[in-house]
């Protein structure tokens, strides 16, 4: 029978263990993963204990507190703490969101926290965005007209084409649901994934925009737009309460009306 196992170097070790104060009372375990390239070792799991009665309400103000109080080499993204930059995405207790907006009574027991999965990780809780990033640059992701703009004038919208947008243009590209999606993991390096063609459709379904038959064209492909099995998993963990997948079968569907 084959057997499958990680690389050696890859291995997830036990990490370190950080006490509370013993005059704390009420305490929560943060078991989080630790991983830094330049050190040579395998990742590992190192555990904090966090008095929560000395701590904001949210998983991120845990994560800052020790940083600031327990280990200054921690390292995550954050930005806004109002779930707006989608900078401190990560796996929390099994499931991808924002750590300013999940809140630690809401996690049973230890708080398990990771990197965005299946994805290359710089140190620690950062993940590289760099092929998301580039992924998203490839659907030209800003208004694109022929025609000139009216002298002194905005391009207007009327109030029902502007509603089109709604459930579009509030993502905030926190990859929260491309990282949850089995087939990005397996084929990001073709499939645009979730959260690309969710904006490609933000523009597909613009008034303004002028560029249908060049955008359509460019998706037209097996593997960047057709590797979609609505799966779902893109709605699921969408902190922003957005659904990826019917997005991505209005493109479907755009696709196939021009073709009959």
């Amino acid at each position: 029978m084959a057997e499958f196992r990680l690389p050696k170097n890859s291995r997830i070790t036990k990490g370190q263990e950080h006490k509370a104060s013993p005059e704390a009372t009420r305490v929560k375990k943060f078991k989080i993963y630790r991983y830094d390239p330049d050190s040579g070792e395998n990742p590992r799991y190192d555990t904090f204990e966090v008095d929560l009665d000395d701590c904001g309400p949210m998983v991120l103000d845990a994560l800052i507190k020790i940083k600031g109080e327990q280990d200054s080499s921690l390292t995550f993204r954050r930005s806004c703490r109002e779930g707006i930059c989608g900078s401190c995405s990560m796996n929390i207790a099994g499931k991808n969101g924002l750590a300013c907006t999940t809140a630690i009574e809401d996690v049973k027991g230890e708080v398990q926290i990771t990197p965005l999965p299946h994805m290359d990780v710089i140190k620690d809780l950062v993940p590289d965005f760099t092929h998301f990033y580039a992924q998203y640059a490839s659907i030209k992701p800003w208004l694109q007209t022929v025609t000139t703009t009216p002298s002194g004038k905005e391009r207007l919208q009327s109030p029902k084409d502007r509603e089109k947008l709604d459930g579009l243009y509030e993502c905030i590209l926190c990859a929260c649901c491309s990282t949850s999606c089995p087939s990005y993991w397996w084929n990001s390096d073709k499939f645009l994934g979730p959260a690309i063609l969710l904006q490609a459709y933000r523009w597909l379904a613009d008034s303004r925009d002028e560029m249908t038959g060049e955008r359509l064209d460019q998706l037209e492909d097996p593997f960047r737009l057709y590797r979609c099995h609505t799966i779902m998993n893109c709605a699921n963990a969408c902190p922003k309460g957005l659904n990826p997948a019917k997005a991505i079968a209005e493109v479907k569907k755009l696709e196939a009306e021009r073709v009959l």
